[in-house]
């Protein structure tokens, strides 16, 4: 019976949407099948891990019949890339799915659709925003590189998600380093907290486009749900009690200085280079005029960055991880970053002068 009949690349977009949460290694077989359900000529297209769940549809479908059919989306997908974007077939044939292109054939195993898991959604949910794609993608994209990823405090392997009356504000925090983004989105929600998952995020970020159209987010006990343009993604949450951020992000610091972000940027790159594998660290000697960043590593080599800055305060010494400081500097996109900094054992804050909207916080380590 013919399914689907359609250039390649209008099978392979929604194909590739759906196919990111797809693992390899699976105890089960047919989760690393791909659902294609055509239904008239609309096609949805659904892929699961039993965490997350996103679905696709568009309108593909040739011949007449309604048919469903799982089927390795790995070997559907490379097939797809493997042929010139010419008219492409797809038919179910018994227990194969036939693709065929010019005067290539294919022949792929399927499993029965009735045992494909699928997420169930929540059918009430407890708050449901909506807001540009950009404006969440921004927000993820903020502190999403502060995420555990494979703790065993495991509520620190996502990010934690606040709906606050018309703000949403996200926290990631890998027990090292924080990070904290806020927007405003209108209305008045009440407050509602819930941990999103690692896999979740970093999916969410690859699919949500740079654009004003929207994607609305409904909350629930224990389910997430995104839906923007065709895109419908289920996710599971994380249970557990995310760190109280307010109490990590330091107050009233002493020490404040603003930095040309670029500058300080390669001043770290060029310290990181001889820092050692395992023990990333660099020291910072502030003192009035100047801050210097040095590294050193096992065979006694050693980097000394010198930048002038406007600060007449107290002299200070102190060490940090510098992958953390690169990651935070690499994700702003703003001239100029302002560090505060307390006494030697005192984590630093980094942020964006004239915005409340930023805050990520370091915890100091010993050199």
């Amino acid at each position: 019976m013919q399914m689907i009949k359609a250039t390649r690349d209008a099978i392979l977009r929604p194909l590739q949407t759906v196919a990111g949460i797809v693992e390899r290694r699976h105890t089960l077989p047919i989760l690393a099948n791909v659902l294609v359900r055509k239904h008239g000529e609309q096609v949805t297209f659904l892929a699961t891990d039993i965490e997350i769940q996103i679905s696709t549809s568009a309108a593909l479908g040739a011949g007449a019949g309604d048919v469903a059919i799982t089927v390795n989306a790995r070997k559907l997908i490379d097939i797809l890339r493997a042929l010139p974007d010419a008219e492409v077939t797809l038919g179910a044939t018994g227990k194969k799915l036939t693709v065929a292109s010019g005067k290539s054939r294919f022949a792929l195993q399927t499993l029965g659709p009735e045992d494909f898991p699928t997420v169930a959604a929540d059918p009430a949910a407890a708050a449901s925003i909506t807001l540009p794609q950009k404006q969440l993608r921004h927000l993820f994209g903020m502190v999403h590189f502060a995420m555990a990823q494979q703790d065993i405090r495991y509520y620190l392997n996502g990010l934690l998600l606040v709906v606050d009356g018309g703000q949403v504000k996200v926290v990631a925090t890998d027990g090292h380093r924080l990070a904290y983004c806020a927007a405003e989105v209108g209305g008045n929600l009440g407050r509602h907290e819930v941990i999103v998952p690692r896999k979740t995020v970093l999916e969410l970020q690859r699919l949500l486009a740079d654009s004003d159209d929207p994607v609305t987010v409904d909350l629930s006990s224990n389910r997430i749900r995104f839906v923007f343009g065709e895109v419908e993604l289920l996710s599971k949450l994380v249970e557990g009690k995310f760190p109280d951020y307010n109490r990590v992000i330091p107050q009233n610091y002493r020490k404040s200085l603003e930095l040309p972000r670029e500058t300080w940027a390669g001043a770290l790159q060029r310290a990181s280079i001889l820092t050692s594998e395992k023990f990333k660290g660099v020291r910072f000697t502030l003192e009035p005029g100047t801050l210097k960043v040095q590294s050193s590593n096992a065979e006694q080599e050693e980097a000394v960055e010198e930048l002038d800055v406007d600060y007449a305060g107290e002299p200070l010494d102190i060490g940090f991880n510098v992958t953390y400081l690169l990651d935070v500097i690499a994700n702003l996109k703003t001239d100029t970053v302002r560090l505060q900094l307390g006494d030697a054992n005192s984590s630093a804050l980094i942020s964006v002068p004239d915005d409340d909207s930023f805050k990520y916080v370091v915890m100091p380590m010993r050199i």
